[in-house]
């Protein structure tokens, strides 16, 4: 007969072994994954190109409204870009910018700050008075 004592105040745990072994197991499977998931980033990114244009576009026709001319000027529209990833702290991908302006039409364009894909080609997109963005140039 066995007669063993049981101290009621260990734990039961993973080796060392065992827990190097499931971080192998998942750094493996994050390899795997993340050419896949690389798009969804993609895409995500693009997501915040077109909000911000779209956004940009209905300040353009309420300023359209009231000066019967769009506006080259972000104060004008109190529209406020979020700082870019390349500067410090920044959450912005895309740098946008209204590249003209006039009486009865405009241009903006949202291009991005990092090669998404690392294809060598940057993600553009703009958008005029019809607030529609148009991919100017896929990443």
């Amino acid at each position: 007969m066995n007669h063993t004592k049981h101290n009621p105040y260990t734990l039961k745990s993973m080796t060392l072994t065992e827990l190097l072994v499931v971080l192998a197991i998942l750094g493996i499977l994050l390899l795997l994954a993340f050419p896949v998931l690389r798009p969804l980033f993609s895409s995500t990114y693009a997501m915040e190109a077109k909000t911000n244009l779209k956004h940009l576009a209905q300040l353009q026709e309420i300023y359209h409204l009231s000066h019967l001319r769009y506006s080259d000027g972000f104060n004008d529209l109190h529209f406020e870009q979020a700082d870019l990833v390349s500067e410090t702290n920044g959450t912005a991908h895309y740098a946008i910018e209204i590249l003209q302006a006039g009486p009865s039409d405009f241009l903006a364009r949202a291009t991005s700050v990092t090669d998404f894909d690392g294809d060598g080609a940057f993600n553009v997109w703009e958008v005029d008075k019809s607030g529609i963005p148009k991919e100017v140039v896929a990443d």
